[in-house]
């Protein structure tokens, strides 16, 4: 091997890491081979590709919808869609509402104005079933003290259609008209306007997550060089997945949602997965490796890590693959897009980039002089790395009980606040408190005696398709049992077309509440001569509450049979899979608490300025429970990988969790603290959801790193000691064969046996010497 230079003037040697072609991992020595035989081209064509990446992934927002919630072969989704197709007028997407101000709009120059409004509606191209209250005289059209009324109508088409629609009719009917004020609600507004809400605030987010992300990691890296790397990544991640959603558009329905977990998942594995290569990258150089081996290494032990993480986080996403609702389908998409392409990233582009930068990948060493200016003047040479990390974990380890018990029972009351949650459908309050839609659907609420959008309807078709119409009696007799009924306030129609009728419901309460939710099941229920149909917004979120809890059994059970499994693959024992599922479960308690404790309950609503609902979109945990998990495993890998590397080299266990633990803390926690404010940039956003979603989300990245990985996994590990790594024989064997441990098992030197003096965990004496003076410089993650 040819003799490469170090900054300290000492030659790259053969002991100090295998080459790429070294036969204990043939596989990454070929991957080796490849990613670093030409870099530049390597880099090159990434760039081209990334180029194509925004041509392609451009406009992708224009194409995706607001909507998703709803599960596609439900019973309220055939009753919305047949009765959309029969009775346009009966299910309105959009209100005009309609402000007389000081006079009543009964009075004739408002009468005249409104009517005119109405037929200029009836008259646009894609708008049908217009109805208003000057027209009908019904009076849940009309406020209570009689100065405001609605126009009714629904434009027709799908949500990018109907979009398209509402901008080109909006500005024509919105403002002052004669001595009335229209403003503009409804569905399909709602929609239109959360959509435009969404992009704006991705922007938002994405111009302050990027600056910051990078100066933080300036802090963790020291070099300006080497943290540019990981945002590189992120950006080549972020293009990826949005080129690879607009294909998806072409063949299935894709949430504007998912376009928040591109950007924060893209920089956040990315940061995750560079920071670990880089930082091995860097220790293998300062160990004296020439860059080629270190590159090699690196790929064998930190890039074996990096592939484990990203299948684990894969799985937990594609779980949500299982369920109907095309907006949980649309993060699994994002999401598996976004992991693969930073996985890919991490292991190809960025290993041709330290190829190409070599040492250099330390330039522009921001903190190198405050370090050594403190070390002089405190007349000490600076720690060894993670020095502190590692006294930390032996003081856990020493106290194991007292930290495991209380953590666990701190972690489980944080999570009680769960066992009270309420599940609901999102509607106009998911948008800020001053969006037009908003404001109107706030004004029916508080001001009409009911609501167009509010009610339960009934669709009625014969039995079979050649049996005849139902009779007028059959009808009035199924109309009595439906209005008998405890909780229906009145019961409309039927309003017929041929063969097929519907029924309005009008129930008790909130449209959505628990008394209008047992009311769908009843009405359900009820006997008729005909087939019958229950749609509205109770309907959809009963069903769409059946399909979560229906699939939900499935989707646990993938992501926990495949993460046992890929666990069981890396570390060869059975025992820690199994805590390492258990814990990651524990670290999610206080995203779940604080989600109904803060969003449903409304408490810091003032602080958040979001508007509670009383209750949680019943999606959302699901989706939460998805990210989080899949993440809490990353950091996970990222741990027991070095953990199993030491304990492969024949260190004793608990040497080996505090090795794990010194070389991983720091890092685990600056990647957490980084990926937490880029979702709590997320969290930014004017739309509840979403802000639930970031903030939600960076809760548990924080708890799980540095509370679960901090403090529970050491102590539990210690608790279950060398059986810790127990496999009976069979799977012994099988992993012997199969799996993929953590780098190449090398035996530790007499000077790091478990009774030879320490500095530190892994430090200078546990490595077999002292490390190059500049590693001593750098305390680095």
């Amino acid at each position: 091997m040819s003799e490469v230079n170090t900054p300290t003037g000492t030659a790259a040697r053969p002991d100090q890491g295998a080459g790429p072609s070294d036969p204990a991992a043939p596989g990454l020595g070929r991957w080796t081979r490849l990613v670093t035989a030409r870099p530049r081209l390597s880099l090159l064509v990434a760039l081209v590709l990334t180029a194509l990446a925004v041509l392609a992934g451009s406009g992708v927002a224009d194409r995706m919808g607001s909507g998703g919630w709803a599960d596609p072969s439900a019973e309220s989704t055939y009753a919305t869609r047949e009765v959309e197709r029969v009775f346009p007028a009966s299910q309105p997407n959009l209100i005009l509402f309609v402000d007389a101000g000081s006079r009543r709009v009964d009075d004739p120059a408002v009468a005249a104005e409104a009517e005119r409004l109405a037929g200029r509606l009836a008259a646009e191209r894609g708008v049908t079933g217009v109805g208003s209250y000057w027209g009908t005289k019904a009076p849940a059209l009309r406020s209570d003290d009689g100065r405001q009324a609605l126009i009714a109508a629904r434009i027709e088409g799908d949500e990018k259609t109907a979009s398209e629609t509402l901008d080109r009719i909006a500005p024509g009917l919105r403002g002052r008209h004669g001595p009335v004020e229209v403003s503009i609600g409804g569905p399909v507004a709602v929609q239109h306007e959360m959509t435009t809400i969404i992009q704006d605030d991705l922007l938002r987010a994405e111009l302050i997550a990027l600056p910051v992300t990078l100066v933080l990691l300036v802090m963790v890296f020291g070099s300006a060089v080497a943290a540019l790397l990981p945002l590189g990544v992120g950006i080549v991640a972020i293009l990826g997945t949005n080129a690879v959603l607009r294909g998806v558009t072409e063949f299935t329905d894709v949430s504007v949602f998912a376009q928040n977990l591109t950007t924060a998942l893209g920089l956040g594995l990315a940061i995750d997965y560079a920071l670990f290569i880089v930082r091995r990258f860097r220790e293998e150089l300062d160990g004296g490796s020439g860059v080629r081996e270190a590159v090699g290494v690196t790929l064998r032990t930190a890039g074996r890590t990096v592939l484990f993480s990203a299948l684990t986080v894969a799985v937990s996403l594609a779980a949500m693959l299982v369920f109907p609702q095309y907006f949980l389908r649309s993060f699994a998409y994002a999401g598996i897009a976004v992991v693969l392409l930073a996985a890919g990233a991490a292991l190809i582009l960025l290993p041709a980039a330290l190829m190409l930068l070599g040492h250099r990948v330390n330039a522009l060493d921001l903190r190198r002089v405050f370090r050594r200016r403190r070390a002089r003047a405190e007349g000490a040479a600076p720690a060894e790395p993670g020095a502190g990390w590692g006294r930390f974990a032996a003081l856990v380890m020493r106290r194991a009980p007292l930290f495991a018990f209380t953590t666990i029972g701190a972690l489980v009351l944080l999570g009680l606040p769960f066992l009270g949650v309420k599940f609901g459908t999102p509607d106009d309050r998911q948008l800020p408190a001053g969006a037009e839609s908003h404001v109107v659907q706030q004004e029916i609420r508080d001001g009409f005696a009911g609501s167009p959008t509010g009610t339960l309807e009934i669709l009625a078709e014969p039995a079979s398709e050649a049996g005849p119409a139902p009779t007028a009696a059959q009808y009035a007799q199924y109309r009595d049992r439906v209005a008998g009924l405890p909780g229906v306030v009145r019961v409309d129609g039927p309003v017929t077309s041929g063969a097929v009728a519907y029924f309005s419901v009008v129930p008790e309460g909130e449209a959505v509440g628990e008394r209008a939710q047992r009311l769908v099941h009843e009405l359900r229920d009820v006997p008729a001569p005909f087939d019958t149909s229950v749609t509205g917004r109770a309907a959809v979120l009963e069903d769409s509450k059946g399909a979560i809890a229906d699939r939900l059994p499935l989707a646990l059970g993938i992501v926990v049979v495949v993460t046992l499994f890929l666990v069981f693959l890396l570390t060869g024992s059975v025992l820690i899979p199994l805590q390492a599922v258990v814990l990651n479960g524990l670290s999610l308690t206080a995203m779940f608490g604080a989600l109904v404790w803060v969003f449903q309950d409304g408490n810091l609503s003032g602080l958040l300025s979001f508007t509670s609902t009383g209750d949680i979109e019943t999606t959302l945990p699901v989706l939460m429970f998805c990210i989080a998990f899949g993440l809490s495993m990353d950091y996970g890998v990222f741990l027991l990988s070095r953990i199993k590397e030491e304990h492969d080299r024949g260190a004793s266990h608990d040497r080996a969790v505090r090795f794990g633990l010194q070389r991983t803390g720091g890092l685990i926690t600056a990647a957490a603290v980084i990926l937490a404010l880029v979702m709590v940039a997320i969290g930014t956003s004017r739309v509840t959801n979403t802000k639930m979603l970031g903030l939600g989300i960076a809760l548990a990245v924080l708890m799980d790193a540095m509370v679960v990985r901090s403090l529970l996994v050491p102590s539990v590990m210690k608790l279950m000691g060398p059986a810790s790594w127990w496999a009976p024989r069979p799977l012994r064997r099988f992993h012997e064969r199969f799996g993929l441990s953590e780098g190449e098992s090398r035996p530790i030197p007499p000077s790091a046996s478990p009774d030879a003096p320490e500095k530190g965990v892994g430090g200078a004496e546990a490595r077999g010497g002292e490390r190059p003076s500049q590693d001593r410089d750098r305390a680095g993650v």
